[in-house]
């Protein structure tokens, strides 16, 4: 299904019935890597599995922010009046997350993975290889991440929700970022996952389903 907001098409799939969750995929993904975790979800959720912009079948835009993708998500809330929403992101869409939260009351719990707080926030790996990808092909996905985002803990201490941060022992966000990140949101909690890489036990995956469903018992 298509939404319009902000000018832009977003796409979706919805999955179940219950309490809503949504779930925002990581950069150059779609929210296909969550197709096995959202049947699991399903059974106590309805899940909304969501397109961020200049992905998958979403509008492609002439720039791309987290700003812009925070407002997506506001607006795409606000169109379908969804409350009581747990917001689960994993890389970009953790940020994303904790971008929205600061802006909603919609959201009553927020679950992230593999999110950061500044483009330093990664391994000197990560930026490494994206700075290749991005010097021959110039998507402009891969140039947010290398100038993207700028979060301060003052900011992360306006997030009212329960929060649940989580990384894998192996991620690819350096650990004490992840670790301020807990320590910045206030009623956080942290997981950080024993043998688990950024993405493992996430993109098609159904443990981050067994996750979810023990964050919000």
């Amino acid at each position: 299904m298509f939404l319009e907001v902000n000018n832009i098409q977003l796409f979706y799939e919805t999955k179940g019935t219950g309490r809503p969750l949504i779930m925002v995929h990581g950069n150059s993904e779609d929210h296909t890597i969550f197709e096995e975790a959202s049947e699991v979800l399903k059974d106590r959720f309805q899940v909304y599995l969501i397109d961020s912009r200049d992905h998958g079948q979403s509008s492609k835009t002439s720039g791309i922010h987290y700003e812009d993708m925070r407002d997506d998500m506001l607006a795409f809330m606000e169109a379908l009046d969804l409350k009581d929403v747990v917001f689960y992101g994993f890389s970009d869409g953790g940020i994303i997350g904790l971008l929205t939260a600061m802006k909603t009351d919609r959201i009553t719990k927020l679950i992230t993975s593999g999110a950061n707080m500044t483009p330093n926030g990664v391994t000197f790996a990560l930026k490494a290889l994206v700075k290749v990808f991005y010097f021959f092909n110039k998507d402009q996905k891969l140039k947010m991440i290398l100038e993207e985002p700028h979060i301060t803990p003052e900011q992360l201490a306006t997030i009212k929700v329960p929060t649940t941060v989580i990384a894998g022992e192996k991620d690819m966000v350096k650990l004490e970022e992840t670790k301020l990140i807990a320590r910045s949101v206030p009623n956080s909690k942290l997981r950080i996952l024993p043998k688990e890489g950024h993405g493992s036990y996430i993109v098609h995956k159904t443990k981050i389903a067994d996750i979810i469903l023990e964050e919000t018992l």
